[in-house]
């Protein structure tokens, strides 16, 4: 799937969100208290009363939340894999981090999806630190996301910075807006692929790379 453009830009005095990539440009960010109103105005469309005792402090509760998350708008993720190895004594084989998982929200209902990533590369003479991978998919998954591009980002964005001979990323979720709503489908979920470099080319380093991964779904509770 393609990637998909955010071609909204806000030219304002306003504090704004950086441009991350060539997919998110800089927006307008209201503040605390208009974010506050708006889960009131919510709290009312859905019925209840946001004056009510239990629902007094409630607004502040999800602005804080949503703060968590979705800071990924405030993180390059390219920053994580600056810093890098060559002492790697010739080691040329697939680096793979595996079942990281991950919460997002789908940017179409503003519901989770939770998964696992799983993220090889091919060093081309360096490496980086293991958990810079996994900050790489936190960093993207703390956005308004679908899932198709996330997985695009996750390696494009390894294989812009770090230049190996192959890049690959599966990744596997289930979707609250399949089961919570629409079709209700507990219990299904999806997987999507990036390959790159030796890993699109070479069947025998997919192979190798997929039966490393050996994915067969699960539990993302």
């Amino acid at each position: 799937m393609s990637d998909v453009k955010n071609l909204s830009v806000v030219d304002s005095n306003r504090h704004k969100h950086k441009p991350l990539d060539n997919e998110t440009a800089a927006v307008e960010k209201p503040s605390k208290e208009e974010a506050e109103s708006a889960v009131r105005t919510l709290i009312a469309w859905a019925g209840d009363d946001p004056s009510r005792e239990g629902l007094l402090e409630t607004p502040d509760r999800v602005a804080r939340a949503y703060g968590e998350f979705f800071k990924g708008y405030e993180l390059d993720p390219s920053d994580y894999l600056a810093k890098t190895f060559e002492e790697t004594y010739g080691y040329d084989e697939i680096v793979l981090l595996k079942d990281i998982r991950f919460e997002s929200h789908c940017e179409h209902h503003m519901v989770p999806f939770i998964g696992k990533a799983h993220v090889a590369y091919l060093p081309n003479r360096r490496v980086v630190g293991i958990s810079k991978l996994a900050r790489v998919v936190d960093a993207f998954s703390k956005r308004l996301q679908i899932q198709e591009k996330m997985t695009a980002q996750i390696a494009n964005t390894i294989d812009e910075v770090l230049e190996p001979r192959g890049v690959a990323v599966v990744v596997e979720a289930a979707h609250q807006c399949m089961t919570m709503r629409g079709v209700h489908k507990p219990g299904v979920s999806l997987v999507t692929s990036r390959l790159l470099g030796a890993f699109r080319d070479d069947p025998s380093t997919r192979r190798e790379f997929l039966s490393m991964v050996d994915h067969s779904g699960g539990s993302y509770s």
